[in-house]
């Protein structure tokens, strides 16, 4: 049985690999940035779901759950695990080169038009300063790296699905899944492999689900912050932007 990796080669985006050397032996730096209410100004759950409506594989019974999910998602008590399973058992069977090709329909279609302006300026300015750039999201690398591709961001760190030998979704996820602690062991696993510290990283994202990771980093940035995190970062002095 294999997975799926974090990411594609040759080109953007990739997953890691060998650390690129470091100027003048240098330490390179890192930008991780979130996906949903972070880079995009919307969240990609619900918006997947109503592509499914038009295209006749979901119900809008489908679309009032997940929007179910993404509340209990923002408040912090949504059991991931759990809806994980629930959510990736229809995939069982669907060829990976199928869910690939509709997510970048859904890419173009619903999902391009919510890029956050001020999110393409940070991306830039970070490579203009030489800094790896990451999109590092609970969402499926189909999901995520069409957004990649876009920003010119080179690595991806995310929720990887199992695929059979056939090529085909088992309709489960690859533990861990890439939220809370799971996203922190994944974004490490791409810092040793790339050469840099988690601890001296600035990380992006607008979800208290997050804070594992922006407690680590170097740099907390809340985007957009949901209630919870809008709180903790005003008393932690995190840096709080619009985007």
């Amino acid at each position: 049985m294999s997975t799926s990796n974090d990411g594609t080669s040759p080109g953007p985006p990739r997953s890691a690999g060998a650390p690129a050397p470091a100027e003048g032996g240098a330490r390179r730096r890192a930008a991780l940035f979130d996906m949903d209410r972070t880079l995009l100004r919307k969240e990609t759950a619900s918006l997947y779901v109503k592509y499914q409506r038009e295209i006749g594989e979901a119900t809008t019974r489908d679309l009032l759950r997940t929007l179910y999910w993404v509340g209990q998602y923002t408040l912090g008590v949504l059991d991931a695990a759990k809806v994980a399973e629930r959510a990736l058992l229809p995939l069982r069977g669907v060829p990976e080169t199928v869910l690939a090709a509709r997510c970048d329909d859904w890419f173009r279609r619903y999902v391009e038009p919510h890029i956050a302006d001020a999110g393409r300026e940070a991306v830039r300015r970070h490579r203009a300063a030489g800094d790896l750039c990451a999109i590092v999201t609970g969402a499926s690398l189909y999901a995520s790296r069409p957004l990649a591709r876009r920003l010119e961001i080179e690595h991806l760190v995310s929720t990887v699905l199992e695929i059979d030998e056939h090529g085909r979704f088992t309709g489960r996820a690859e533990p861990p899944l890439c939220l809370g602690q799971g996203k922190v062991a994944r974004a490490r696993a791409l810092a040793e492999a790339q050469g840099f510290r988690l601890e001296d990283a600035t990380f992006y994202t607008d979800s208290i689900s997050d804070l594992p990771l922006l407690e680590i980093v170097a740099e907390p940035v809340a985007v957009n912050p949901d209630p919870r995190l809008r709180r903790l970062a005003e008393r932690r002095g995190y840096r709080i932007e619009r985007w």
